[in-house]
């Protein structure tokens, strides 16, 4: 086998779409995956409109096996993040390959080469360019479904390929599953959620319509980059960066789902709550027609699954009842709207607290996502 590695040129529409699609070869008999949409994913590679390239910079490389594409990765330099941390990182992405170690070596030798050219010593991942992008590699749970596109799915053997390549744990995400029956809200907690709002200390906002989301979305994003700020992934974002990153967010979501944490006017917390279309998602086969449009709609209806994906308290908010009224809030929706199953999605290890609290309120760990680094 004569694997050839070449780096994608953004600007030819050819080589994106082979890039794009190729992830539909490796799964196309795979029940639990979900096809991203694919001009999501075109949207990571185009350098004049996503935000991530206006700090920094990330290149694509596909391998050919006699003219034949059989694996594919992205590599990038998030500018900001180690200018914070201190570090000289690399982060890989969209990495996939055929069921062949010499493809995953062929590629991440060029991932090292490109961070080399760059003065990078390290490299991490699977970390995308947004925060919703989802983070690393599935290690457990492969029989479940993966949760829409806000996580990735991968075959069993990816997880070896890293350990073979010498790849070492950084931090791993897990998320938790709660049956609505299970859903079990400590007394002590509900007294504390009680207390709090009858005493003013805070307010619980939710929302009708798209339009009132969005004249939220400002302080909602504010809100989002100063919650993370103690977290494993945290780099300040940019104002651009959080526009889209809310924007992203209206976009896909039920508002009734979306809740606010207030203290006085100020915007303290958050839950974010999605309705699972991933069987919609999946018939549409990556494609926005109208038609895949009209069923994701429906299946926003009909679903019984809900993910709960981004919720937090401002940092100096902790210890002052937020946490009791956000787990509050959660169960509310839960039963509220008649959804059965509830996936807390992908909350990172180094959030301690959180990880005991969605253990205390029922949750159980169902899936593991590993994000590795090695030095290079």
């Amino acid at each position: 086998m004569a694997i050839q590695i070449e780096q994608l040129d953004t600007a030819n529409k050819a080589q994106v779409e082979a890039f794009v699609r190729f992830p539909f070869k490796i799964y196309k008999d795979c029940p639990q995956w979900v096809p991203p949409i694919l001009s999501d994913i075109r949207l990571m590679l185009n350098r004049k409109k996503h935000p991530f390239y206006e700090h920094s910079d990330a290149d694509f490389f596909i391998a050919r096996d006699g003219g034949e594409i059989v694996g594919r990765i992205a590599v990038m330099e998030n500018r900001p993040y180690n200018q914070y941390h201190g570090t000289q990182q690399a982060q890989f992405y969209l990495f996939e390959s055929i069921e062949d170690l010499e493809v995953a070596r062929a590629l991440f030798e060029r991932a090292y080469e490109w961070a080399h050219q760059r003065g990078l010593n390290e490299i991490v991942g699977p970390k995308g360019f947004s925060p919703f992008d989802g983070y690393g590699i599935l290690i457990e749970g492969f029989e479940h479904r993966q949760m829409m596109t806000m996580m990735n799915y991968n075959p069993p053997y990816y997880p070896q390929f890293m350990e073979a390549l010498g790849f070492q744990k950084e931090v791993d995400f897990v998320s938790c599953y709660l049956h609505r029956s299970n859903f079990n809200l400590p007394e002590k907690v509900r007294e504390v959620a009680r207390r709090v709002q009858e005493r003013g200390y805070f307010e619980v906002k939710s929302f009708e319509t798209k339009a009132e989301l969005r004249q939220w979305a400002k302080k909602i994003g504010k809100a989002y980059n100063e919650t993370f700020i103690n977290n494993w992934e945290y780099y300040p974002l940019t104002e651009r960066e959080v526009d889209f990153v809310v924007d992203t967010l209206i976009t896909v979501a039920n508002p009734r789902l979306i809740k606010i944490i207030l203290s006085k006017d100020r915007v303290v917390g958050f839950l974010f709550g999605f309705p699972d279309v991933s069987a919609a998602l999946q018939r549409a086969r990556g494609r926005l027609t109208p038609w895949a449009i009209v069923d994701l709609l429906l299946e926003m209806r009909r679903t019984k699954w809900i993910s709960l994906n981004g919720a937090g308290v401002l940092p100096e908010y902790h210890g002052r009842g937020g946490n009791a009224l956000l787990y509050a809030e959660m169960q509310k929706t839960v039963l509220d709207h008649g959804f059965e199953h509830a996936e807390l999605t992908q909350v990172a290890e180094s959030a301690v607290q959180i990880r005991k609290d969605l253990i205390t309120i029922g949750g159980k760990a169902y899936k593991n996502h590993r994000v590795y680094f090695r030095h290079i």
